[in-house]
Order: structure tokens, then C-alpha cells, then sequence
């Protein structure tokens, strides 16, 4: 779920990038409700990405000084054990797996 939220927010910033309706970090990182630290790390996360982010002092907004578009598409599909067994080839279940364990009504060691 980590991820998910990281995702999230990485999708608003750009969004108000592309606006160029940031305001000062310390603005937009209480409009993300998040610390500016996390701000940071996710402009870190778009600049990775070859975002060209530049900040604009007289206006105090973030913008992007060329071409950059970022699509984030999430699809989540729930598996049978069958389905899950074909897509892994069991190797999956080769192994003591601690988080299928927590899920099922009681615990199976497959060794």
C-alpha cells in the first residue's frame, strides 16, 4: 500500500506542475498533507524519471522547463492458487512463504 500511496502522490505533484499552481514547498507540502522532506523526495522521484523541474521564484511554483508526461496506470487481479501455481510454475510454493501463510484460516508449511 506503500507504494500505492507513493504512486498517488507522485501523480498530484505532477498534475499541479503541469498547472503550475505549486506555491512555495512549504505551501504544497501542506497542500499534500505530507513534510517537506517527503516533497523532496518525490521531486527527487520525478527528476529520476527526467522530469525537467525547475522552480520559478517570482511566481513561487514549480513548472516543467520542457516536454514531460507521466501516465500511472494500476491493475490488480486476484488469482486462484491454480492461476498462481501456472504464473510462478510452483516455484512459488517451493518455499516457506510467511505472507500466504498469514492469509489463509491456518498455517501450511510447504516444503
Amino acid at each position: 500500500m506503500k507504494n500505492l500511496k507513493n504512486l498517488e502522490r507522485l501523480q498530484q505533484l505532477h498534475q499541479r506542475i503541469v498547472q503550475e499552481n505549486t506555491g512555495t514547498p512549504k505551501e504544497l507540502s501542506t497542500l499534500m498533507n505530507i513534510s517537506e522532506r517527503a516533497l523532496y523526495k518525490l521531486i527527487e522521484q520525478l527528476k529520476d524519471l527526467t522530469a525537467p523541474i525547475c522552480y520559478n521564484r517570482c511566481s513561487n511554483t514549480y513548472y516543467y522547463n520542457g516536454d514531460f508526461e507521466l501516465e500511472i496506470n494500476i491493475s490488480v487481479t486476484a488469482l486462484s492458487n491454480n492461476e498462481v501455481i501456472k504464473v510462478f510454475g510452483g516455484s512459488y510454493f517451493l518455499k516457506k512463504n510467511t505472507l500466504l501463510q498469514g492469509l489463509c484460516s491456518e498455517p501450511v508449511y510447504i516444503s
